[in-house]
């Protein structure tokens, strides 16, 4: 999982110990519309069948305790226990993250070498005939492409789902919006906030274990930055 982690600067009323909002960049708001790429019985694995509030721990129990004879022959259990989404590659390196997704490779063909090489030539479709030596362009060449920057500031290149030009406030609850100086009053205004002088800021560090915590607490409460940052913290 490495040990890669992202930064929140929230917003705090101290008087009520509540979070107001924090500010966040890309890398946080692809982490949080991450999860909802993750398949149920991923989140179960990976926060723990005990951890999990209601009866969803008890029936992935059930599955990983159910002896194989009830399991019909053409079936997997495993593909329940640990099930891989067709977007939990993409968000990989976001969603809990992990360690950066292999690079992207795309295979081309190229010319063998028939006396003389022909390496200026490639093409996507194979059999293609070289147009220096005639023959057909079979040799397959892999093409890797760069690594995006994290901090790349147009957004081209980058991975995840949102721009990274923007700044983003994320909610108490979870709830994500582009920040912008309007917002910013409507919601200090929201919660009757006079004076922003008796507010605090805090950076708090989003790692493995809080990304965890934000899971397992945003199926059990709508105050989840307040229980995680601020819950039992002196």
């Amino acid at each position: 999982m490495g040990n890669k982690t992202m930064v929140l600067k929230l917003l705090i009323d101290p008087k009520a110990n509540r979070v107001l909002f924090a500010e966040a960049g890309k890398q946080v708001v692809d982490f949080l519309f991450g999860l909802l790429a993750l398949p149920l019985g991923s989140i179960v694995k990976v926060l723990g069948k005990d951890q999990m509030v209601g009866s969803i721990g008890l029936i992935y129990s059930s599955l990983e305790t159910l002896d194989l004879s009830y399991i019909r022959p053409d079936q997997d259990k495993d593909i329940f226990l640990n099930p891989q989404g067709p977007e939990q590659g993409q968000y990989q390196n976001n969603l809990l993250l992990s360690t950066p997704a292999p690079a992207k490779v795309e295979e081309y063909y190229g010319c063998e070498t028939h006396g003389s090489p022909c390496s200026e030539y490639v093409t996507k479709s194979l059999g293609v005939q070289c147009p220096k030596c005639c023959y057909e362009m079979e040799k397959i060449m892999q093409y890797v492409h760069p690594q995006p920057s994290e901090d790349s500031g147009n957004g081209e290149g980058e991975e995840g789902l949102v721009n990274g030009v923007v700044t983003y406030i994320i909610m108490d609850d979870l709830s994500v919006t582009p920040m912008s100086t309007i917002s910013c009053i409507t919601l200090l205004n929201k919660f009757s906030v006079k004076n922003v002088d008796v507010l605090e800021e805090k950076n708090v560090s989003l790692g493995m274990q809080e990304a965890l915590e934000l899971l397992k607490t945003s199926f059990e409460s709508q105050t989840v930055l307040t229980e995680v940052f601020l819950a039992n913290k002196e």
